[in-house]
């Protein structure tokens, strides 16, 4: 939590008929209860964040928001009479009674919950008078339009079948209220078919006019997403996709993700949980995290983007596997993985590579990628480096393999940080053989072949598993492209900061 600034304002208000200390600086939101006391004390704001804030805090304890997670601040208007919100729901204004009686504004925040999970909470203020009450409300304002990171105008693509087809409702019920009192305009497309987010985004969509694009789904919408707005900037750029040694222009937009799909690893991966009001409020805030993209090409031809998983033999051939039971639901991929697991098939190929140099960390680290990474921000500061060209002899002998000891550490394990590998199957393959394959001909064989090369049939080839798609190629080029694209999120927070003090009010 930063310390307060030079306070902007601070003022006597109340709060659920309580006398506060109230005090505004640029960075902080604060409010003590103040003792009955004739003795007069000078103002010391005292900082506390709940660990958990399900738990009402001790009311004689000071509150400090930070201006950067507040989502709003509207003025109250003076009726005693029910209204209708603007979320939709009703609510009773009880008659103020006494000292609460008076113009009043409520302030919406981000509040921590368990488990990573965000929620917007709101804290009423009264005010002795009118002019005080908007002069509070037009200098919290002021404070929020000075965030530049926050979006205005936001893309929303909703795939209405992914996950259990709630991804419409989960916006329209959960996303979009918070959307409205963060004054945040969304274009929202609902897609018709699969693949329509990418194709719009590369031709039809008007990117000039947003702050960022956000899908509404799984995995799958999410990798829509990234490949038609990578695809749009290399056009608009003048750079060549399928050309393997182009130097890709990153993409400007953020992008965000609310989850409605059966996975959501992305989610996990980026804030910790798969929680749509907790995405929607990273989004608001205007929260950013760098993501490195893998550019997979064959022969000069782009193939995909991968963000998540990239693998060949095991991965590959449960998903080939799992794609003939998509009949069976979730359950084909415990099949599959045990079928392919007892099959326990092998293949032979070459993989060169360009190993990483300059970086801090090992991908044995016990550590795991958190909100303000350092290694993240020292190796943000080698992206001029450019990918290089291959020489094989030189690049494959050059980088040692990492044997600290960790869950990869395995006497037949090799582990290299790189950025940039080809792998060749060990016998040539056309495009002939994988349609063969994937449509199931030469399968009555196809165990005999394996077992007895020498019988002259064609060689057995896997698939690579790329974020949950089949390649349609074996033999592939891949780099890797550092910090490429940004997302509306921080990274997974670490708790550990305030559960170390004796005291955490007592900062």
């Amino acid at each position: 939590m930063e310390r307060p600034g030079r306070l902007l304002l601070l003022s006597e208000l109340r709060v659920r008929n309580a006398a506060y200390d109230v005090s505004l600086s640029r960075s902080l939101l604060t409010w003590k209860r103040r003792t009955s006391s004739s003795v007069h004390h000078p103002f010391r704001p005292r900082f506390c964040v709940p660990l958990f804030p399900r738990h009402r805090p001790d009311p004689g304890v000071g509150h400090a928001v930070s201006v950067s997670e507040i989502i709003s601040v509207r003025e109250e208007e003076e009726e005693n009479s029910s209204r209708r919100r603007d979320d939709g729901s009703w609510k009773k204004i009880k008659e103020r009674a006494g000292k609460d009686r008076g113009p009043a504004f409520t302030v919406l925040y981000v509040e921590r919950s368990r488990h990573h999970r965000w929620r917007c909470t709101e804290v009423t203020f009264t005010c002795p008078e009118e002019a005080l009450c908007q002069h509070w409300v037009s200098s919290i304002r002021e404070q929020l339009a000075a965030i530049a990171s926050r979006p205005k105008h936001l893309l929303v693509y909703i795939n209405p079948y992914s996950g259990k087809r709630r991804g419409k409702r989960i916006y329209e019920r959960k996303v979009a209220p918070l959307f409205a009192q963060a004054g945040v305009s969304a274009h929202v497309i609902v897609t018709e078919r699969a693949n329509y987010a990418r194709d719009h985004l590369k031709t039809g969509a008007e990117l000039q006019k947003f702050d960022g694009v956000v899908c509404v789904g799984g995995d799958g919408m999410f990798s829509e997403i990234i490949h038609g707005l990578i695809w749009r900037t290399q056009i608009d750029g003048g750079v060549d996709p399928n050309c393997p040694e182009e130097e890709l222009i990153p993409c400007t937009l953020r992008i965000g993700i609310i989850p409605a799909g059966s996975t959501d690893c992305i989610c996990f991966a980026t804030v910790g949980t798969n929680d749509p009001v907790t995405s929607a409020l990273h989004i608001i805030v205007g929260d950013s995290q760098p993501m490195d993209v893998c550019s997979v090409h064959h022969n000069n031809t782009f193939l995909q983007y991968s963000v998540s998983l990239l693998g060949y033999g095991f991965y590959g051939d449960v998903l080939t596997d799992s794609e003939r039971k998509r009949w069976m639901g979730p359950a084909r991929y415990d099949l599959s993985g045990v079928k392919m697991f007892l099959t326990h098939h092998y293949y032979e190929g070459t993989v060169s590579y360009l190993p990483a140099k300059g970086i801090m960390g090992t991908p044995r680290d016990a550590a795991r990628c958190r909100s303000g990474c350092v290694v993240c921000q020292h190796n943000r500061q080698l992206l001029p480096e450019k990918a290089g060209r291959y020489e094989v002899d030189e690049a494959s002998g050059s980088g040692e393999p990492n044997k600290s000891s960790s869950g990869f550490d395995l006497a037949f394990v090799e582990v290299h940080r790189v950025r940039r590998f080809r792998f060749t199957p060990r016998h040539c393959q056309s495009d002939s053989d994988l349609d063969l394959r994937e449509n199931g001909k030469h399968q009555i064989f196809s165990q005999i072949c394996r077992d007895h090369p020498a019988c002259g049939c064609a060689p057995a080839y896997s698939s690579w598993n790329c974020d949950g798609e089949i390649l349609n190629h074996t033999a592939i080029d891949v780099r890797v492209h550092c910090q490429f694209i940004q997302l509306f999120a921080r990274g997974i927070e670490e708790p550990k900061v305030f559960e170390e003090l004796p005291n955490p009010c007592a900062i």
